[in-house]
């Protein structure tokens, strides 16, 4: 059993044209979700896969193709590496200034908290995202790859 039937979809001009209005807000969401977490409920995983799921589902009514003409895999790759070097970036910079790992009142004893962990967040919902959006790729085209090896 395939996925869904790119002509059918652009038949579907309603989930179209709703998914084009909600996609803009469920991407905003998830950045009030990343830069609110340090403050309530949420945070860098959340917002992550909040982030990833409006990315999920533009490629759902809008194809594989478009999706990954708008975040090509190698992007995804970059960033999920990315975000793991911002976690750990953070850990061994506080190391460095002769703190213990991810010790954040190293960098300033006021605010230090705060930037530590606004980057913590950050280097998680970066990865969480690129994570999400790599497994969908992945699953999307499946069907796709085992069409060409049968060619």
């Amino acid at each position: 059993m395939s996925g869904p039937n790119p002509m059918r979809m652009r038949e579907m001009v309603v989930v179209r044209e709703i998914s084009r209005l909600l996609i803009p807000f469920i991407l905003l969401f998830a950045l009030y979700v990343q830069f609110h977490g340090d403050f309530g409920p949420g945070g860098g995983f959340q917002a992550g896969v909040i982030f990833a799921a409006g990315l999920v589902l533009y490629g759902l009514v809008y194809g594989l193709d478009a999706l990954q003409r708008a975040v090509p895999p190698r992007l995804i790759e970059v960033l999920a590496a990315g975000g793991v070097l911002i976690y750990g970036g953070v850990g061994v910079a506080s190391m460095v200034m002769g703190g213990q790992f991810l010790e954040y009142k190293i960098f300033d004893p006021h605010h230090g908290e705060h930037y530590g962990l606004l980057l913590i967040e950050a280097g998680v919902g970066i990865t969480v995202t690129a994570a999400m959006t790599a497994i969908f790729y992945a699953f999307a085209g499946r069907d796709r790859a085992r069409d060409e090896e049968a060619r």
